[in-house]
């Protein structure tokens, strides 16, 4: 995934002891609110478990030592920190010199590598930490239950009692608290949160697993979520993705290869689905041959299988007298050096065609990988009790919340071509497809024919896969368009009632000024009875970095505040305006030399402010600011 680092990670936050009011409706006690952070792929630490010496170099790892991430011993010995990264490629074991498991507590997610310049550069969650500590939540009310993201979601169970141990937290939790569950999960981590809720479903009995869901969780925020995969994910299995370290690509293509993860947001069709094993699993069905792979006929008469492309076009070498896709005895007769002797062939693959296995049977020839990544795709699709690479249901919770950035350039495609070199750097990206503000363009700025949606992705996941989760809305949809800064409500547009067909994009018919970035809700207005759906789309917000943006926290912590509040009268927070609600959000005018949003903020020195802006702070506590929000 691209930046330094894909963060993949679920946040719970435990809404406490719920309190009767009028009409039957519920009130969240605000006083009893605490969270648990579940991170996702390559966002929590990794810490030695073995003691391993490493020749010529200085630095040895030793029991608890950081693997993910020390960034020194990667630069003086990145032979022994690949020993400790490494997995098994088959059985997903350790190395047998050295073994790694998940760091415990918040220290785990707050910083990857901590250090005076290394820290801020890997931070993931410190931000929110502290917007935690400004609203008043208790630091024994946050708890973090990391993982080892190399692992598939079967071996986490099978390892470490993942999803048991998952379980149990949300049910201390409501012992201990009284109330259900607030869940945000990023990237990776709604894929983890969905193997979850699936689990659940064999591990308790069928009558009481909406009940369950209902007493446990209140809401469940998705932002960033690979709904249908991310293409990055293709380049990272064949090209390498370094996550910004000093490695090359080939041995970052080494290494998530070896893990079990590494298939688990590859890209995938909307059309294509396999058997319900929950439904089997309880009413008797026949489980001979328990996952049918099967497509609808809307695979077959659309082009690319829904995306804006084909994914992979790569260039296969053609040996003279022998078909593109020879036997593998034929190709042992071969000296590989003479592959590109040959003209090549031109093969292009759909998300369908990389999902099923065609693609890697097609280069299995060609790439060692191959063999050992389609027996990591047939342990997914094999998976009793999930198939991830299908499309999501909405989950059956209360009330849903999926957020995404969008119009930044996001690869789409990719053309890949023998490089003439061995493994792991036998294959080189020759061009790249974008998409960029509904248009499609390769790397050197030529139009491309394909399916471009109305806008781009998070600069990471394809808009067409982020904005799946806008199929979950129900038949008439309220959009509210709004800049993402404090405003007034003078540049807010709405449009209510909108029809909504099923499996179809909504598209608003509104303006955005060029200069303004704008967050566009859409909102339910006609849904299943006790049932709420929202979809948050926040102009140019990168995947990243969309979970320390203030706007997010923002509106995460107002649309909470009204679900907690007893007067609350609307289904969803207001949108009318957007006000300052910490200090931080005061600043100083200087055209109109005073501090900005008078209304809310003042000019008040405290020794130690630097510049204007800083003295700038709020008239009133936060709690007062947020009553207007009701």
């Amino acid at each position: 995934m691209r930046g330094n680092w894909d963060f993949a990670v679920v946040w719970v936050i435990f809404a406490g002891v719920l309190t009767a009011v009028r009409g039957g409706e519920f009130a969240l006690d605000y006083s009893k609110l605490s969270g648990i952070i579940i991170p996702g792929f390559a966002s929590t630490q990794l810490r030695a478990w073995s003691i391993l010496d490493c020749p010529y170099s200085p630095l040895d790892f030793n029991p608890l030592d950081l693997v993910w991430l020390d960034s020194t011993k990667v630069l003086s010995a990145v032979n022994c920190w690949l020993k400790c990264m490494m997995l098994e490629p088959y059985n997903q074991t350790d190395h047998p010199e050295c073994k790694s498991r998940a760091d415990s507590g918040l220290s785990a997610i707050t910083e990857l590598d901590p250090g005076y310049i290394t820290g801020p550069l890997s931070s993931i969650w410190k931000e929110w930490v502290k917007w935690c500590i400004e609203f008043g939540i208790e630091a024994n009310a946050i708890t973090a239950v990391p993982y080892d993201w190399r692992l598939s979601a079967s071996k986490l169970e099978e390892r470490d009692l993942y999803f048991h141990n998952l379980k149990m937290t949300f049910e201390t939790a409501l012992k201990l608290r009284g109330g259900p569950s607030l869940v945000f999960a990023h990237s990776l981590g709604n894929q983890v949160f969905r193997y979850f809720l699936e689990w659940l479903k064999l591990e308790i009995a069928p009558k009481d697993y909406a009940k369950w869901l209902d007493d446990h969780i209140h809401a469940y925020f998705a932002v960033g979520s690979p709904m249908l995969g991310a293409t990055e994910t293709v380049k990272a299995t064949l090209f390498g993705h370094t996550f910004g370290l000093p490695v090359s690509e080939g041995t970052a293509r080494l290494m998530s290869n070896s893990f079990g993860s590494s298939l688990w947001m590859m890209p995938f069709s909307k059309n294509c689905r396999t058997d319900n094993m929950y439904l089997k699993h309880f009413f008797g069905g026949s489980r001979k041959n328990p996952h049918t792979y099967h497509c609808d006929d809307q695979e077959y008469h659309s082009n690319y299988s829904g995306w804006p492309t084909n994914i992979i076009n790569i260039e296969i070498p053609t040996y003279r007298g022998v078909d593109a896709y020879p036997s593998v005895c034929e190709v042992e007769q071969v000296n590989m050096s003479s592959m590109e002797c040959g003209l090549p062939t031109l093969l292009s693959f759909s998300a369908r065609e990389i999902s099923d296995g065609t693609f890697f049977k097609a280069i299995e020839d060609f790439d060692p990988d191959s063999k050992r990544l389609l027996h990591h795709l047939q342990q997914y699709l094999g998976d009793p009790v999930l198939n991830p690479l299908t499309p999501w249901d909405r989950p059956p919770i209360k009330n849903v919340f999926c957020i995404y950035g969008i119009d930044l350039k996001t690869e789409v495609g990719y053309y890949f071509a023998p490089s003439g070199k061995p493994y792991p750097d036998n294959w080189i990206i020759t061009d790249v497809i974008y998409e960029n503000e509904g248009s499609l363009f390769s790397r050197s700025g030529e139009m491309v024919e394909g399916n471009p949606g109305v806008t781009s992705g998070d600069e990471t996941v394809p808009y067409h896969s982020l904005s799946w989760c806008k199929t979950w809305l129900g038949p008439k949809v309220n959009i509210t368009r709004a800049p993402q800064q404090e405003h007034d409500g003078s540049d807010v547009q709405v449009e209510l009632n909108v029809e909504h067909h099923h499996d179809t994009d909504i598209v608003p018919n509104m303006t955005k000024s060029t200069k303004v970035k704008y967050i566009t809700y859409y909102e339910d207005s006609e849904s299943i009875p006790g049932r709420r759906t929202a979809v948050w789309e926040l102009d140019k917000a990168n995947h990243r970095n969309i979970v320390r943006s203030p706007v997010l926290m923002r509106e995460l912590w107002l649309q909470m505040w009204h679900d907690i509040h007893p007067e609350a009268k609307s289904k969803f927070v207001t949108k009318a305006k957007r006000g300052p609600l910490r200090d931080q959000d005061c600043y100083w005018d200087y055209g109109k030399a005073r501090c900005a949003w008078p209304e809310h903020c003042e000019y008040r020195y405290v020794f130690g402010d630097v510049h204007l802006g800083q003295s700038c702070r709020l008239r009133n506590s936060s709690a007062d600011l947020l009553l207007h929000y009701v």
